[in-house]
């Protein structure tokens, strides 16, 4: 492709996707495809001559664009909001034609420097402890992937903090024990997997009736560890769960982590962008005391994916978990101590220009709209939340503080109520609506999420008067 074709076929693409984000609601929120579809549609090898964009395109339409799940939908209730917006699209646009790779500062000076510049954005946005910010004596931030990449830092962080270091060498991992509650994401249990800690250590500390971890449960488990001759190295609290919205009283667990000098990693993927709202910065909590913390712009913010933002106030055991230095990597601002070298601070070398999607979504989209989002999708989940309460063929089994629902069938026996909750959700998705299931403890619910970008209260009115419907023919 010339330079001039480029120019002709990114204009094409440009107006194709602000066509296609404009016209999603027209569009299904899930594919009708079945398994195998989009392979047996295109060719099974691959071309030996190039073939014109215009082709490419005619492929776009005819099968990729039918085989997506539509997340920008209005009427996406399922998993979690994962928006995008023009600015990020615009930014992520920018990072591919600017082709750098950003492992080190001597690698792109502007990618490690912009990105330490939105992380201490986002920590004043959020309202976030000063002991996360860039210029703090132990502090800082990085965008990883995800989630799930900034848990397992945590924990390998936490693993070396815990060993002194020594896990470097032996790889002796065999008394560490980490805890969470049932509610934790899967990616606990993944990240104590990959550093070797396995799940058999990990103790699945009770909770309480709004799915809250108790610490009481969480001292007698650590007390009875330590006297078996093991060592509690890793505590996960949850700020938003994604299955219940579930949020762990991070004062009093920091208080039993302190006794005992474990990690405290919080864990605000789903529902800490709600800090950007000043009425909502309760969900910050106690993280003043936690060693490390994540949230996700990826998800509510509408920052396209990949973008979490991570910080830790213990960069030392962060590096001494993950930092290994060859030769050829050296740089003397790095040995000076002057720069971040943020291949140091994520599991794989390369990294990608991630910081520049954030930095043009807060430029051109400003914190206001942000605000007002999450502001109206909290009202519409809350207005929602008195509609089910109001129906006494229904029932909301877990808090719903900010933009989530948990609702089940209800019955007296739960047994009954399991088995019309199940054909509720087996009937609830259409190509309007797309809802998914969760399990908390013996109860089956449904699980609205109010996260779309373009999701209005005539979307949120519409799908609950066709939940409406469905249980109507169900009891």
């Amino acid at each position: 492709m010339t330079p001039d074709e480029f120019r002709r076929h990114g204009h094409e693409l440009i107006d194709w996707i602000a066509d296609h984000v404009e016209g999603v609601a027209e569009r299904p929120v899930q594919s009708a495809f079945e398994p195998g579809d989009v392979r047996a549609a295109l060719p099974e090898h691959p071309p030996t001559a190039p073939e014109s964009f215009d082709a490419v395109m005619a492929d776009v339409e005819r099968v990729i664009v039918p085989g997506i799940t539509n997340w920008q939908h209005p009427g996406w209730f399922a998993y979690f909001p994962a928006n995008t917006s023009y600015p990020s699209i615009l930014g992520e646009l920018m990072s591919a034609g600017l082709g750098v790779q950003g492992m080190s500062w001597i690698t792109s000076p502007a990618c490690t420097e912009l990105e330490t510049l939105m992380l201490d954005w986002m920590l004043e946005l959020l309202g976030l402890p000063d002991r996360f910010h860039s210029t703090s004596a132990t502090g800082g931030g990085v965008i990883q992937g995800s989630a799930s990449e900034a848990t397992l830092v945590a924990i390998l962080s936490a693993r070396h903090r815990a060993t002194n270091g020594d896990v470097n060498r032996t790889g002796d991992t065999t008394t560490l024990v980490a805890y969470s509650t049932s509610q934790a994401h899967s990616s606990i249990e993944k990240g104590l997997r990959i550093a070797g800690i396995g799940t058999d250590r990990l103790r699945i500390v009770p909770h309480d009736e709004t799915f809250s971890m108790q610490p009481d449960a969480l001292r007698t488990m650590v007390e009875a560890d330590i006297e078996a001759g093991l060592t509690p190295f890793f505590v996960n609290a949850n700020h938003g769960s994604t299955s219940s919205m579930a949020f762990d009283p991070t004062p009093a667990l920091a208080d039993i982590c302190a006794d005992h000098d474990i990690w405290l990693h919080v864990d605000g993927a789903m529902s800490g962008i709600a800090g950007l709202v000043p009425e909502f910065r309760w969900v910050n909590d106690g993280i003043e005391r936690a060693d490390s913390y994540c949230t996700n712009p990826h998800k509510w913010m509408g920052v396209n994916f990949d973008c979490t933002t991570y910080w830790t106030a213990d960069r030392a055991a962060l590096l001494g978990a993950l930092s290994i230095l060859p030769e050829y990597l050296r740089s003397s601002a790095a040995e000076s101590g002057a720069v971040i070298d943020y291949r140091d601070w994520q599991v794989p070398l390369g990294r990608r220009f991630r910081a520049l999607k954030l930095w043009f979504a807060i430029r051109c989209e400003g914190v206001d709209s942000f605000q007002a989002t999450i502001r109206d999708h909290v009202a519409m989940t809350q207005h929602l939340a008195e509609q089910i309460s109001s129906d006494s063929r229904f029932d909301i089994v877990a808090p719903h503080p900010l933009n989530l629902v948990c609702l089940a069938v209800h019955s007296d026996s739960t047994d009954r109520a399991n088995e019309l909750t199940e054909a509720l959700i087996q009937h609830a998705d259409t190509a309007d609506f797309h809802f998914t299931r969760t399990l908390l403890d013996t109860r089956v619910a449904l699980r609205i999420s109010i996260g779309a970008r373009s999701t209005t209260q005539v979307q949120v009115d519409a799908a609950w008067e066709h939940l409406r419907d469905v249980v109507g023919r169900l009891v």
